[in-house]
């Protein structure tokens, strides 16, 4: 990796009003290595739990999205911008539960969605060079990252036009189905779903059944198109997601 390639990271955290849960934690901004050198407009890709995306600040792995953002830009394929938000530690369960998920206390996914639509993408999109059409713009994350990235898309689908859900936890929100029938309003959209056989007997069926009910909506792929990645061996850790992440950049965004 050549590290010229690496992105501009800027922390807009103290800039923007801060997630519902109102603790200041991180907003790290990744640009493309050469943004201050051209005047080129770019997508965005919101993605949960900073914390685990790149340098070495999470006991769990490291997806490394920084390093992998620099390969792919050694390969052309690297001109996008990254928003990595830190997740709300403690309280980051309920941050990422939509609103019916009540085992764990109060949730606060409905008013963390509306943050990243109405207050988190407005600022960006304001401050830096994005494309803000719907259609450059991404939403994603894994586990409970991917399960708020879900709801999100489906409540907010006139901002979000692509979604990267690695190893969603749909486990633990049985009426996601019924937000994907019955709330989702079907815009051209692009939604990466990755899941490992390893992860439980649960994952990969639960993938599939919402992938199965977005079609028995009626949707015939002219409007919702998928990418399903299955790895039978996968594990459910930053590492393989890591792995997974260039490969659904690609196919989402170029």
């Amino acid at each position: 990796m050549n590290s010229n390639h690496l992105p501009k990271i800027q922390i807009i955290s103290g800039l923007v009003k801060p997630p519902p849960v109102g603790r200041k934690r991180r907003i790290a901004v990744l640009l493309p290595h050469d943004y201050d050198q051209t005047d080129r407009r770019y997508p965005v890709l919101y993605l949960q739990d900073g914390q685990n995306l790149l340098e070495h600040r999470s006991p769990f792995g490291n997806w490394h999205v920084d390093q992998r953002l620099a390969h792919m830009a050694q390969q052309g394929l690297g001109d996008i911008i990254v928003v990595a938000i830190d997740h709300a530690d403690e309280d980051r369960i309920r941050e990422f539960s939509p609103p019916e998920v009540t085992k764990f206390g109060t949730s606060l996914g409905k008013q963390y969605a509306h943050y990243m639509s109405e207050e988190l993408k407005p600022y960006v999109d304001a401050n830096f060079r994005t494309l803000h059409e719907r259609q450059h713009t991404g939403i994603g994350g894994s586990s409970m990252g991917g399960l708020i990235s879900v709801y999100s898309g489906f409540i907010y689908p006139e901002t979000f036009g692509k979604m990267m859900i690695f190893s969603p936890s749909l486990w633990l929100s049985p009426k996601i189905y019924f937000h994907a029938i019955n709330f989702f309003n079907p815009f051209q959209t692009k939604i990466y779903l990755y899941a490992g056989g390893n992860e439980g007997s649960n994952m990969v069926p639960n993938v599939q059944r919402l992938k199965a009910a977005l079609q028995r909506k009626g949707l015939d792929g002219s409007k919702i198109e998928f990418k399903i990645s299955i790895d039978p061996e996968g594990e459910h850790n930053e590492a393989k997601w890591g792995e997974e992440f260039p490969k659904a950049v690609e196919w989402l965004f170029f």
